[in-house]
């Protein structure tokens, strides 16, 4: 038949139908966000979630992960192992059916699991599809069981192997290098804060982590036991190590509300800054959602119906806002739904209009009573509030200041900032640039179509210990807002970014290459995960990645970002090259900073990413707060890693 034919005998027998694994395979992206570092990671959860579920169900308290050699993770759970009798409406092994068809598992049976943890509920399936090779094993009744799978396929049917006293499951697997491309190792740091956080929310819980792809000066390996009886008290400790409480302990509660199961617990510190994490089923909601919006109302009336009976508040010449009662707060707020609805760009918006009542209720309840009973824990809180709206009135003013210098039209841009003829964001990028001499070169440097620079002098404000007002005042944060284009927010809701007028959809880190640019790029990074946050998680902000050395013999040149880099270029040219070191950007001529750092075609761009909000927050209060032990310990420990320059 020709082409022709074929085209017009367009039919039924043309529309591919993909179903199950194969879907899973032809569109990883659907089921575990991407096929990058975060979709990798995102299989060890799934498979851990698996053995969480069982804890729930009371049934297992000791979960078990180890990275082994060749970077494939094996996760042991002493739960009742996953059934392997004869699973009668698809005629196979019940493991199979579960680890070979989507939407198969017991989470699905409320007879089984009341709640299930999992953010798709894909499950081990999903993991199953995308690795290369995956070995279940089930200590159940007595009996070892196994079966093998490669990408999904079983390559025999489930048999038994063995006698055993022991019960549980034990799933390896290695993801498929043909689904990711991009990496295959897994980062240590990354799963131990997953394995961190699943143990806080979950009390009584015992969860390990091994890393068996190297060892210590003892010769053992990486290991952390992760266990926690006070659950999120302890979670709050840990979080809010690095600010100074100005209350005795951490307020805290559980209980249930509309058969809705509802943790909280919370601190006010000294700091600035308002910190809510929010979980659902163990998932890490960030973008917040109703069971939130539960806490921010149970919250804030009660505290205002506290502080209005305390008198405290009569001598106030304006209206306290919601915002007021969240200064200097830290706060976990945790529930489990049945059937949680999800929203947002990223499906972690909880959208449960019932959870928000159960858990206003409960926050209700818990600071009625805690006020009543520590009224001078109550009296520090309420005087927190007095001044955190007294700034906030202050920082009106700013705002409002920063909001008319706001990008209207074209007019209004900082002076020092050299854009670009291109209008379309999305083509638009901006290089915030680390002192004026680096802002000059970059200037000559650039493509002037689509390449903007703001060049920043010195060291910026450290917002995580600036009072709001003080924010808002600082020339150099002033200049970024309004060179960004985007809106602050309203009074009421002043966390909140408007980014429909951002006029850069690139926003370019591009700091020298020693001590004082990383910490310039710290700085800058603090403002935006406090002030805008939205941009990081919009996949807007990224940092430059400037070379380190310039080596050349006679007519040969390159450019190394590493020392190994270095050493292997001075080899290849015969061991006597001339290497200069670049200390600063402006080192660097015009020619040289174009080819190297800012040419789309060759630049390595870092895109920043919020891999886990809860850590992120943990690690910011740490680096830039007023606590110096918990941020020496930090450098103690990562000092082989860090580039000290002489």
């Amino acid at each position: 038949m020709s082409e022709e034919n074929k085209k017009a005998n367009y039919g039924a027998d043309n529309i591919q139908a993909l179903e199950g694994m194969e879907h899973v395979r032809m569109r990883p992206s659907m089921y575990i966000g991407d096929v990058g570092t975060r979709g990798l990671h995102h299989l060890v959860y799934e498979v851990v979630d698996n053995s969480i579920d069982e804890a729930l169900a009371g049934h297992c308290d000791t979960i078990d992960v180890w990275i082994n050699e060749d970077n494939s993770i094996t996760v042991k759970d002493n739960g009742r192992g996953i059934p392997v009798d004869l699973h009668k409406k698809e005629g196979v092994s019940a493991l199979e059916v579960v680890m070979t068809k989507i939407g198969a598992g017991g989470k699905f049976d409320k007879d089984s699991y009341k709640v299930s943890g999992g953010l798709h509920g894909v499950g081990v399936s999903c993991v199953n599809a995308l690795s290369e090779h995956l070995t279940a094993t089930v200590h159940r009744e007595g009996k070892i069981w196994e079966q093998e799978y490669e990408r999904g396929k079983t390559l025999y049917p489930v048999k038994s192997i063995g006698d055993t006293d022991y019960r549980g499951t034990i799933v390896t697997f290695k993801p498929d290098p043909v689904i990711f491309k991009q990496t295959l190792e897994y980062n240590y740091d990354t799963l131990a804060s997953r394995m961190r956080e699943l143990a806080f929310l979950n009390r009584g819980i015992t969860i390990t982590i091994t890393d068996k792809r190297e060892t210590d000066e003892k010769g053992e390996f990486l290991f952390e036991k992760f266990h926690s009886e006070e659950g999120l008290k302890e979670f709050i400790r840990f979080l809010d190590g690095n600010r100074e409480p100005i209350i005795a302990d951490v307020i805290s509660m559980e209980g249930e509300k509309n058969d809705i199961p509802v943790e909280v617990a919370m601190i006010y510190n000294t700091s600035f800054n308002e910190n809510l994490h929010s979980y659902v089923n163990n998932i890490n909601t960030h973008e917040g959602g109703t069971h939130l919006s539960g806490f921010r109302r149970g919250l804030t009336t009660t505290l205002k119906k506290y502080a209005d009976a305390s008198g405290m508040l009569d001598k106030l010449k304006f209206e306290i806002s919601g915002d007021d009662f969240r200064e200097g707060l830290t706060a976990i707020v945790s529930v489990k739904v049945a059937e949680p609805q999800f929203e947002g760009q990223t499906k972690t918006k909880l959208g449960n209009r019932e959870v928000t009542s159960a858990v206003s209720q409960a926050v209700s309840e818990m600071l009625e009573n805690y006020l009543e009973e520590h009224p001078n824990d109550a009296k520090t809180i309420v005087q927190k509030v007095i001044l955190a709206a007294q700034a906030r009135h202050a920082a009106r003013k700013a705002r409002e200041m920063v909001q008319r210098k706001t990008v209207m039209g074209g007019a209004g841009l900082p002076g020092k900032l050299s854009d670009c003829s291109e209008q379309d964001p999305q083509k638009c990028e901006v290089f915030l640039v680390e002192g004026d001499s680096a802002g000059g070169t970059a200037k000559q440097g650039r493509d002037r179509n689509f390449q903007a620079i703001l060049p920043l002098r010195g060291k910026i404000l450290n917002v995580e210990k600036a009072m709001q007002h003080k924010v808002f005042e600082n020339e150099e944060i002033r200049n970024i807002f309004t060179a960004l284009g985007v809106s602050i927010g309203t009074e009421e809701d002043s966390k909140e970014l408007n980014l429909e007028k951002l006029r850069y959809h690139k926003i370019v880190i591009m700091c020298d290459a020693d001590v004082d640019g990383s910490h310039i790029a710290t700085l800058i990074l603090t403002f935006f995960f406090r002030y805008m946050r939205e941009l990081i998680e919009s996949g807007h902000v990224y940092i430059a990645t400037p070379p380190l050395y310039l080596v050349k013999k006679g007519n040969k040149k390159e450019y190394a970002w590493s020392d190994k880099e270095r050493d292997a270029l001075n080899k290849e040219f015969g061991g006597s090259a001339t290497i200069q070191r670049y200390k600063g950007l402006g080192e660097m001529n015009a020619e040289q900073l174009w080819d190297t750092t800012m040419n789309p075609e060759f630049r390595t761009l870092r895109q920043v990413t919020i891999d886990n909000g809860t850590e992120a927050d943990r690690i910011f209060s740490m680096l830039m707060g007023d606590e110096v032990p918990p941020r020496r310990e930090f450098i103690e420990k990562n000092a082989v890693y860090a580039n000290i320059d002489a």
